[in-house]
């Protein structure tokens, strides 16, 4: 007995730029039902010119990041998501070293003011917030966040619009034992009940 090849299958529907059929909101819909901590990620610029001692020091950079995650124990490894020619892609692309501090549920303003669109320039930003520099990274370490990271770029994995930064841990510090974390979930920050 004799079959007829099966008729092609049509590609399924789709919206443009997304070859799976899923929209942006779509995306963002879904996703901001996943609570994720609240972090504040700083490095210090390069110098402008690394061959001259006496160049001024690069600036301060830093940005709110919900993409962000424990990789590996050991080696300790963390990874921070963030989208491709944003300032702090630039400023990774150029610096290894960089911090992470956990935001504490007091600390949403900080969160809030690393976040805005069209925002201030990065020193404003750091104007009047407690931190300390890092031994390792010398980036700010802000004060009263349940934990700091520093880190050194491991690997860097490129990911539709977003690089994603492999760092590995160099220390850590607990500067608020009690306090419970800053939450991201449906476009607010929230706290645990």
């Amino acid at each position: 007995m004799k079959t007829s090849p099966a008729a092609p299958v049509p590609p399924a529907p789709h919206s443009p730029g997304h070859a799976e059929g899923v929209s942006n909101d779509q995306f963002r819909a879904a996703l901001s039902r996943l609570a994720a901590g609240v972090v504040l990620l700083t490095a210090r610029e390069a110098s402008l010119d690394p061959g001259d001692a006496g160049a001024p020091p690069g600036e301060d950079a830093g940005m709110t990041a919900t993409a962000f995650m424990s990789v590996s124990l050991d080696p300790p490894l963390v990874m921070v998501s963030l989208r491709n020619g944003s300032r702090m892609d630039d400023v990774l692309d150029e610096q290894p070293l960089w911090a992470v501090s956990l935001l504490a549920e007091s600390q949403s303003h900080i969160a809030g003011r690393f976040a805005m669109k069209g925002r201030l320039s990065d020193r404003l930003l750091f104007e009047d917030i407690p931190y300390i520099r890092g031994e390792h990274t010398d980036a700010p370490l802000v004060g009263g966040a349940l934990a700091t990271l520093e880190c050194r770029t491991e690997q860097r994995v490129v990911a539709g619009d977003h690089t994603m930064y492999i760092g590995r841990v160099l220390t850590t510090t607990l500067p608020s034992a009690d306090g419970t974390p800053l939450l991201y979930f449906r476009g607010r920050y929230r706290t645990l009940p």
